[in-house]
């Protein structure tokens, strides 16, 4: 597997050469670990100096409450980055787990590296910050959207926002989505069970059809 034909589309790695690229990941004292289904990348309360990437899998960022209730915080994929920002900001005490969704293969860059000037002067440091910088920034907006969804007054209203939005990411009325019915539940902070009593009604309703987690938005008018 070559690490940078699977992350050259991620903006973590934006306006970095190939070349330079194997050479950044020695200077950032990179490694790659493999987990199989649900074990622990993370756990909360874990003090971390390093960030993942998925290059093969997928993961949940997922928050417990006192009583052991989960939520699913968000879904990272292929390319895609967690645990950036609690570990940029040094916190002593992680206040979410990362697990392994199916076997997965995660890179492990460590954040002080990024921020250090390494011996060698390495030119890509610059952009390296940049890019976290602005993914960062990323992160943040994706987080208010999230709050958007969950703060709808009624299951049926975090739904619809939900599915949207979806919708308007993929250019059509008709998409997946990554979640199941328990994990899509998880992640718009409902019952289960509601949810998916909700979403009979807005099939009879005639706003939605529905197979698994590929959805079909109707009109309402």
């Amino acid at each position: 597997m070559r690490i940078f034909t699977i992350l050259r589309n991620c903006p973590l790695f934006s306006g970095i050469n190939e070349p330079d690229f194997y050479r950044m990941l020695d200077c950032l004292k990179s490694s790659r670990k493999q987990y199989k289904k649900n074990a622990f990348i993370y756990e909360a309360e874990d003090k971390i100096s390093s960030f993942g990437i998925v290059l093969n899998g997928a993961v949940h960022i997922l928050r417990e409450d006192y009583w052991g209730n989960r939520r699913i915080v968000a879904r990272i994929e292929e390319g895609g980055i967690f645990g950036e920002a609690f570990a940029c900001a040094e916190i002593e005490r992680l206040p979410v787990s990362v697990i392994a969704v199916v076997a997965t293969v995660i890179l492990l860059l460590s954040s002080r590296r990024i921020f250090e000037t390494c011996s060698s002067a390495c030119v890509f440091h610059t952009n390296l910050i940049k890019n976290l910088t602005l993914l960062l920034a990323q992160k943040n907006v994706s987080l208010v959207q999230k709050l958007e969804h969950i703060t709808q007054p009624s299951t049926r209203e975090k739904i619809l926002s939900y599915l949207s939005e979806q919708a308007m990411i993929s250019g059509r009325n008709s998409f997946s989505i990554p979640f199941n019915r328990e994990e899509l539940a998880d992640f718009l902070s409902v019952d289960r069970s509601a949810m998916s009593a909700e979403l009979s009604r807005m099939k009879d309703d005639k706003l939605l059809e529905y197979r698994k987690n590929h959805f079909i938005l109707k009109n309402e008018n």
